[in-house]
């Protein structure tokens, strides 16, 4: 894998494709610049190499080139994390992005406006592609987030430098600790499947058995499993046409030797709310009426003695609603048992929004080893898929 790290880029022009899709408040300043940071090792690398850098990104997605969805908006932040003074440029081909491009000095970084004003970025257009193109010597992909994405700055600009392209540090670090879950795992393996519905995770699941130990199953997708063997789960959350799938899943996973952990008790409510009635129930006997809404205390206890054990943890996917107080001890005690198993040698890596979403909140981020920057790409990576902006730099 060629990264930034095998190349001199004094005297070069790199065009950096990041991922700073970040959320942004109704005052257009940053509320989350994870993607920013993460982003920086590679472009300092290349600013002390005394190259200079064009990044690209999309922001949302814009239908009319909205001024909610422009890029400019992320330039005070980015000058910050970078210690840069980054100049912009409202457009990202054509003849005044070549203009901003042509008075850039060594050392010096430039932000095009959003991509995805063009809807040729989404479509693949080969010839929006090789625009883009014309603005640097060396294309970088740094962005993990869009990695599954066949469009016109991942995948098909690519083509327009045979050997000039490379991995930025963070796409190289994404696809290093998805190869180490999967591939190079000390044993044993667990993974941890959370979130609404058994329907987007059943190629996931299907795909890590043959590299996991252990598979602890949680969140609102854990009901259809228990209602398939025959339990009683109220009003909770349950994909009906997906019981045999669950299932058929259960009867893989045993054949596979693989040890499936599901929930055996949950905080149960009279309503989807904070302000909720709540109680124990046991998973299996949730009255009607009454909804699971979290991870009950004997199933953290489970599930924090299985992660205790493992050596290499995938966590995807809260196993409560931890968005409301009243529904997130699951969820935080599933990430503080992941905390302690990466303290005491573990590899960790959490991915997929809601789980990062989780870690940040609960103060988590730095206390396991590795956070991606992709859900969708991280999820399609373990799905076993080639991915087309990864595949487009081999």
């Amino acid at each position: 894998m060629k990264t930034v790290n095998d190349i001199d880029f004094k005297g070069k022009k790199a065009l950096i494709r990041v991922d700073f899709n970040v959320p942004l408040n109704d005052d257009h300043k940053v509320t989350d610049d994870t993607r920013i940071r993460a982003a920086k090792p590679t472009i300092i690398k290349i600013l002390e190499d005394g190259g200079s850098c064009i990044l690209m990104s999309h922001l949302g997605r814009p239908k009319d080139n909205e001024e909610e969805f422009s890029l400019r908006h992320i330039v005070p932040s980015l000058s910050e994390i970078l210690g840069v003074k980054v100049k912009f440029v409202d457009e990202c081909i054509g003849p005044k992005a070549e203009a901003a491009v042509a008075d850039l000095k060594r050392g010096e970084v430039l932000l095009l406006e959003n991509l995805r004003y063009h809807p040729e970025e989404t479509k693949g257009d080969v010839d929006f592609a090789e625009k883009l193109s014309k603005l640097g010597d060396i294309y970088v992909n740094d962005a993990f987030g869009t990695a599954h994405r066949a469009h016109a700055s991942t995948a098909i600009i690519a083509q327009f430098f045979p050997k000039d392209k490379c991995f930025g540090l963070l796409l190289a670090s994404e696809i290093e600790s998805i190869k180490k879950v999967l591939n190079d795992n000390k044993k044993p393996v667990t993974a941890i499947i959370g979130g609404a519905k058994v329907s987007s995770k059943i190629t996931v699941l299907e795909s890590i058995l043959d590299a996991i130990d252990h598979l602890i199953i949680g969140g609102g997708m854990a009901f259809t499993f228990i209602k398939a063997q025959g339990g009683n789960v109220g009003d909770s959350l349950v994909e009906e046409d997906k019981q045999d799938v669950a299932l058929d899943i259960l009867k893989m996973a045993k054949k596979k030797n693989v040890s499936v952990h599901l929930p055996v008790d949950a905080i149960i409510a009279d309503s989807f709310s904070n302000e909720a009635k709540t109680q124990t129930s046991q998973i299996n006997n949730i009255p009607t009426g009454w909804m699971g809404l979290d991870a009950g205390p004997e199933t953290n206890k489970i599930f924090a003695d299985v992660i205790a054990d493992s050596k290499t943890i995938l966590w995807n996917g809260p196993v409560g609603v931890f968005e409301m107080d009243k529904f997130s001890q699951g969820t935080k005690s599933l990430g503080e048992s992941i905390a302690k198993a990466t303290k005491n040698g573990a590899f960790s890596l959490v991915g997929g929004g809601d789980s990062v979403a989780a870690v940040q909140e609960f103060g988590l981020s730095d206390k396991v080893s590795y956070v991606s920057t992709g859900g969708g790409a991280m999820i399609e990576m373990l799905e076993g898929k080639t991915l087309p902006g990864i595949k487009a730099l081999e």
